[in-house]
């Protein structure tokens, strides 16, 4: 009689779903990870690197024999393709939300037979989000916030940054562009962010050092608040523009500070 397994060599095309096994202990099922993957770093001494974020080892990913593969977004929808054209199961996740981000944890968890293990994960992070939110109420300004994730051209920040921005108790100059997933739909003209003057720059550059004499000397950007007070700050990529459990830990608790610091 045939009976239901899970799967149990899995590859990760992307960070987020890497960071999960091993938070819930289910490591040992994680054949193969994303070049790209930094959270946790003993994932890259121990995982066979099979991809970028654009690009696959296609015969890599064949020869570990998976029996699920799983990456994130439409830019993956070519490799997804050419594996399943090769037999390979492939399920892409594509959230945008901090409610996409708490929902793909209990998906993933759910797909591989582990939803008890999901949802205290889960809990956790609903957790962190909630005491980040009280603490933010206690703040006497709200601060005006530009999260600038491309330099040439400038692009705005993707939506779970922006709410995660507010959770921290910031305000967005541009909360138009809050729900605009894509990359092209984010794109702004340096007179646009000038014109809305922030008071807190944060830059994260994807993959790329944030440089804020490059902000700095752009025409008009001397008139900014947070360049004349120097508010001009650094979070990582990879802290950040994760839509998986760093943003909603390391990159909210980044974002927290900044706030803080602001209201001192």
């Amino acid at each position: 009689m045939y009976g239901s397994t899970y799967a149990q060599r899995i590859v990760c095309l992307t960070e987020e779903g890497t960071e999960i096994l091993y938070a819930i202990g289910e490591q040992h099922r994680l054949v193969g990870i994303s070049g790209f993957t930094y959270r946790p770093p003993i994932a890259r001494k121990e995982k066979p690197k099979v991809s970028t974020f654009l690009d696959a080892k296609f015969d890599a990913i064949i020869a570990l024999q998976p029996d699920l593969v799983i990456g994130y977004s439409d830019l993956q929808a070519d490799l997804a393709a050419e594996l399943i054209r090769r037999g390979i199961e492939v399920y892409i996740f594509n959230h945008y939300t901090v409610q996409g981000i708490l929902d793909f944890v209990l998906r993933f968890t759910s797909l591989i037979g582990e939803k008890d293990k999901g949802q205290a994960l889960l809990t956790v992070y609903q957790t962190n989000i909630q005491q980040a939110q009280k603490r933010a109420e206690s703040f006497p300004q709200k601060p005006r916030v530009f999260f600038e994730e491309w330099y040439d051209p400038i692009m705005a920040g993707v939506t779970w940054v922006n709410e995660l921005i507010e959770i921290a108790g910031g305000e967005l100059i541009f909360p138009e562009m809050k729900g605009r997933f894509l990359a092209k739909d984010r794109i702004l003209l340096p007179e646009q962010v000038v014109e809305r003057n922030p008071d807190i720059i944060i830059g994260s550059w994807c993959g790329k050092m944030f440089k804020p004499e490059t902000v700095r000397n752009r025409p008009n950007f001397s008139e900014i608040k947070a360049v004349q007070t120097n508010q001009l700050h650094e979070i990582k990529s990879e802290f950040i523009l994760q839509p998986g459990p760093a943003a909603l830990t390391d990159g909210l608790a980044q974002l927290e500070t900044i706030m803080t610091h602001y209201n001192q």
